[in-house]
């Protein structure tokens, strides 16, 4: 079975919720899955005044740690329609794991948040994507499918390119049942392409 990292960047605690459910799906196909986080490069004072969630669970990654799964699902908040800065420094490091070729034919995915529906979602895994491209990734999203995505009667996260989530401008809206199930069904698809290929 393939051996699955969850990778994060979360400053209020939305996309490690949006982490764990990716882990969950991952994990219904018998992968292997660990979550770990990036490091916080903003000043704790600062992300402390800004009420970041500081008290995450998930170990702190290492670049060098990527090479060692068969499978990387790759989600941070938007930041103006874009990554955020702290996954951008994270994967900027990874020139020598780039130029070795070590996560070419790798299987990887993204997902997201924004503070609203018109917040950058789709551009914002695009430029997930992009960096997992240059990686040499093979890319799996959020297909249709996955019909929680398809209606218009309740606000809802999710994109054929990756799970997203809306958390509002404040950040009081939390994730909701279909944007986590989402997140599942993008894991467990993720996970079960990983299993074809590396089996």
């Amino acid at each position: 079975m393939a051996k699955v990292l969850v990778l994060y960047y979360s400053s209020y605690g939305h996309i490690e919720k949006m982490a764990e459910a990716v882990a969950e799906g991952a994990r219904r196909t018998g992968a292997t899955v660990d979550i770990k986080r990036v490091p916080e490069t903003v000043p704790e004072e600062i992300a402390r005044n800004a009420h970041f969630k500081l008290d995450q669970a998930a170990p702190i990654a290492q670049v060098a740690d990527l090479e060692q799964y068969d499978a990387i699902v790759v989600g941070t908040g938007t930041r103006f329609g874009r990554i955020s800065s702290q996954m951008a420094a994270f994967l900027d490091q990874a020139g020598g794991l780039w130029a070795r070729g070590a996560l070419n034919g790798k299987v990887g995915g993204a997902f997201t948040s924004t503070a609203s529906q018109h917040g950058g979602q789709e551009t914002t895994l695009f430029s997930i994507i992009t960096n997992l491209l240059h990686f040499g990734m093979t890319i799996v999203g959020l297909p249709y499918s996955f019909q929680g995505q398809m209606g218009v009667k309740e606000v809802v996260g999710g994109a054929p390119y990756g799970a997203t989530t809306l958390a509002d401008s404040d950040g009081s809206r939390q994730p909701s049942e279909t944007e986590l199930e989402g997140a599942r069904f993008q894991g467990e698809l993720i996970a079960k392409t990983a299993n074809k290929l590396f089996d």
